[in-house]
């Protein structure tokens, strides 16, 4: 029997191609795709001392918060749905579609719990100075001054109202795999799509968790950066002085068609999601195998599902956190995914200007990668002044004006959730 052949609506292995026809994005460095792709082109840092809440006695005191999209209160859930929603608005926007949104619903947002300043309330109410007993938490829910945090605080409430607000289909999805869920709701709308399941996806990662807690709790994991000064020069991936990551946060929206559809409306393709790739590590709670061999996996695995080979990655958008320990091991695993061309392959990572955007990394850096296969154009890893030799990498310091066809951008998260997807200008 004769192998399959891609068209221009179905790939090599007969299922429908993934079109992109909508990007929303919001960052420390602005709201929307110009604003966002001037900046990292032009090689501007968004990370600034905090102002959100006091900094003093901290070891970190730096972020690339949003500080233009405010909400009351400041807490993870509430601007964890501003953010998706601006995105998701200039996404669906873009996209054409029009009320009522004619596919599924997949967002990756942050782990929800509750916060000091909430904890704090529920004490006093209970008359509990201290932690907070169930007959105290029982005390203060009949007071009934606190009934609204019930929604705010459940893991799916933002999901809920993105739903609402475009008029998706079905039970919209939320999900959270650390560090690479962005990825994973374009993953699973990849999925969706491709089984016949639906005809568009809108897929979003969003996170607002820069607050004194998750601040706190990195910093006793020492993965974040304590050069505060200046901070724009805190996050600097593959450079030997790199010492943690700076929290960022954010959010990124892509709307996904099948080919088919896509065409048969008149909509603009601005890419396709070529091929996923997922891999699991069981080896810590935080920490990578520091062999390498789960993410060396991830990448092949993407590299597989899109039927291409190592060759035909134009650019590799790195995870690149800055930690000393991740960026190794990503050096690594890219040495053994693309050999000796490692060298000459550009890899750059968003993070140096944006910082590490947690749940919505996945998603911010996969809008990146197709804006810069769009325009011709590599941001730069600002910070790289000091390159690490223990690692072999081509680095993109400055801005790199080059075709780029196909992209593998790369998202590895704590507890070893790794996703690796492929995009590119046309079906391979």
């Amino acid at each position: 029997m004769a192998e399959p052949r891609s068209s221009s609506t179905h790939d090599a292995q007969g299922r429908p191609l993934v079109a992109v026809t909508g990007l929303g994005i919001v960052t420390s460095l602005g709201r929307g795709v110009t604003e966002n792709w001037d900046a990292l082109t032009a090689g501007r840092s968004g990370i600034r001392a905090i102002s959100r809440f006091p900094i003093e006695g901290l070891r970190t005191r730096i972020a690339g918060t949003v500080d233009f999209l405010d909400t009351d209160p400041l807490v993870a859930p509430l601007l964890s749905e501003r953010f998706a929603m601006v995105a998701a608005e200039e996404a669906v926007t873009q996209a054409g579609i029009g009320a009522g949104f004619p596919g599924g619903l997949f967002v990756a947002v942050p782990p929800v719990e509750m916060e000091w300043p909430q904890r704090q309330a529920l004490a006093e109410a209970a008359g509990e100075p201290g932690e907070v007993s169930y007959a105290g938490l029982q005390r203060a829910a009949a007071t009934r001054r606190f009934d609204a945090w019930h929604d705010l605080f459940i893991f799916g409430t933002v999901a809920d109202r993105i739903a609402d607000r475009f008029g998706t289909r079905g039970s919209p999805i939320s999900l959270s795999t650390a560090c690479s869920s962005g990825a994973t709701a374009i993953q699973l709308g990849v999925e969706a799509i491709r089984r016949g399941e639906m005809e568009a996806a809108l897929c979003i990662g969003t996170d607002g968790s820069v607050n004194p807690e998750s601040l706190i709790r990195f910093s006793l994991l020492s993965a974040l950066s304590t050069q505060n000064d200046p901070p724009e020069a805190a996050s600097k991936p593959f450079s030997k002085n790199r010492d943690g990551f700076v929290m960022g946060e954010g959010a990124a929206a892509l709307v996904l068609e099948s080919a088919e559809s896509a065409r048969a409306r008149g909509a603009k393709i601005l890419g396709y999601v070529l091929g996923c790739g997922e891999k699991g590590d069981g080896f810590h709670r935080t920490r990578s195998s520091p062999d390498g061999a789960p993410v060396i996996a991830a990448m092949r695995a993407a590299l597989d599902d899109a039927g291409i080979g190592p060759d035909q990655i134009d650019h590799v958008n790195a995870h690149g956190t800055s930690t000393p320990e991740n960026d190794k091991m990503e050096a690594l695993g890219c040495s053994a995914v693309f050999g000796e061309r490692i060298a000459g392959l550009p890899i750059s990572s968003n993070k140096s200007m944006i910082g590490h955007t947690l749940t919505a990394a996945g998603a911010i850096e996969a809008v990146v990668s197709l804006l810069t296969i769009r325009e011709g154009r590599i941001p730069p890893t600002i910070n790289y002044a000091l390159p690490d030799p223990a690692l072999l990498l081509d680095v993109v310091g400055t801005a790199r004006d080059t075709r780029v066809s196909r992209v593998l951008s790369n998202s590895f998260g704590f507890g070893g959730q790794n996703t690796c997807l492929v995009l590119g200008d046309e079906p391979a």
